[in-house]
């Protein structure tokens, strides 16, 4: 059964929600981690890249909310077009169809 973007939307907005919570949870940790003399346990290049790539999951899933809230989501932002629900439901943070991300 195919659902439309409409019919999936509440759906993302709770996934998405979710992985917000997450990533600012792993990012306070993370933080926590940064200041203790033993890094918590992990390296300090790949505690400064897990704190990297934590900000760019808060970035991601705030930027997909924002879009939500704006009436913008799930449409491309290079074409214009529709992103297919299959591919939001995969990456609900997506910005581009999957041609224009291969062009980015």
């Amino acid at each position: 059964m195919n659902h439309t973007l409409n019919d999936r939307t509440e759906t993302l907005r709770d996934l998405l929600e979710s992985q917000f919570r997450e990533h600012t949870d792993q990012l306070t940790e993370l933080t926590v981690s940064s200041r203790q003399r033993d890094h918590g346990g992990h390296d300090p290049d790949t505690l400064r890249r897990l704190i990297e790539i934590a900000r760019q999951g808060v970035a991601d899933t705030a930027q997909a909310l924002r879009r939500m809230s704006e009436g913008t989501y799930g449409v491309c932002e290079g074409c214009g077009s529709v992103i297919p629900t299959a591919r939001l439901e995969i990456l609900p943070w997506a910005r581009y169809c999957v041609p224009c991300q291969q062009r980015c």
